[in-house]
């Protein structure tokens, strides 16, 4: 008898000391949540931004998080609803909406068009801070339906986990004396790599047919000195043209790019069959038609070699 009585006691205790710390807001309320991804769409490189469809759903007690009113979506540029049910029987509340999302991101374009990309989702109570709030993830299931397909990418896996949101401000609580505050999130990563194979072919067969053109002036005899000009310097302006007309679909970048790269080692090379033709012209001035055959015959096989190694090397670094 003593021992059930002391074992009382002590539950007792607990109980209370329990109540005590979340009436001091030292417990926070867990808010399970869950979602689907049924749609992944208009990914817009210009505008840094993706479209999102999913279902998502809350589970909690505390009927004043209201997450029909108090939801955020950090990220989102426009949030819609186009259902939601309430379901508040057995002393708990259960959500489920249907959302839609135009979603902004930063892109890394330092590959392109071998990148990989990571879509980042994350919800918040625009009320209640972690003090009050945590979020629990409900893992039942898959995140995102397999059935369907992103146009041009492959989904390599659907991350989900929950943190902390720092805000350096007290939005404007006079009883908060530190500019601090942090908020539970809810955030999903969504990662996908792009299908570079035919969209490569597409951007860059246009500077390749160029360097060609400029590449075959080295067959082409001396004598012919206006053509071997004229070809390499159209195939300059055709280079600089393709540059111009894929980085009009790209974000701005502060980075050196694939694409930067590829076309840069294209000018350098046109560049360089121009200088050897002016070395060629230089030779049959001098009565040297062997000497400048030769050269040119060196020349070429030089220069076909290493811009296709260099190319080769910079794709298999991208494409890794």
């Amino acid at each position: 008898m003593k021992t059930i009585s002391a074992a009382v006691v002590l539950s007792i205790l607990c109980l209370s000391l329990t109540a005590h710390k979340a009436s001091a807001g030292e417990v926070p309320d867990t808010v399970r949540v869950g979602i689907y991804i049924t749609s992944i769409h208009d990914i817009d490189f210009k505008q840094k931004e993706y479209a999102i469809t999913f279902w998502l759903w809350l589970k909690y007690k505390n009927k004043d998080f209201d997450f029909m009113q108090n939801l955020e979506v950090p990220q989102a540029k426009t949030v819609t609803r186009s259902f939601a049910s309430i379901d508040s029987s057995n002393n708990q509340v259960y959500l489920l909406m249907k959302m839609q999302c135009l979603m902004k991101d930063s892109w890394r374009i330092r590959n392109f068009p071998f990148d990989k990309q990571k879509l980042r989702l994350s919800i918040e109570n625009s009320q209640y801070d972690s003090k009050s709030l945590v979020f629990v993830t409900d893992t039942v299931g898959k995140n995102y339906d397999p059935r369907f397909t992103l146009s041009g990418w492959t989904i390599n896996n659907c991350n989900i986990s929950v943190g902390v949101k720092a805000y350096e401000t007290t939005f404007g609580d006079p009883t908060l004396t530190v500019p601090h505050s942090e908020y539970s999130a809810f955030k999903v990563v969504v990662n996908i790599s792009r299908a570079a194979g035919g969209l490569f072919w597409k951007m860059f067969l246009g500077m390749y047919i160029a360097f060609l053109i400029s590449y075959i002036c080295f067959y082409i005899h001396p004598d012919g000195i206006d053509s071997r000009f004229g070809l390499s310097v159209g195939a300059l302006f055709a280079v600089i043209g393709n540059k111009y007309i894929i980085d009009s679909s790209l974000p701005e970048s502060t980075s050196f790019t694939l694409v930067d790269t590829l076309h840069g080692l294209t000018l350098f090379f046109i560049f360089a069959i121009i200088a050897a033709t002016v070395y060629s012209l230089k030779l049959v001035k001098e009565n040297k038609q062997i000497e400048a055959k030769k050269f040119d015959m060196i020349a070429a096989q030089v220069a076909l070699l290493l811009y296709l190694l260099l190319n080769i090397y910079f794709i298999a670094q991208a494409s890794s």
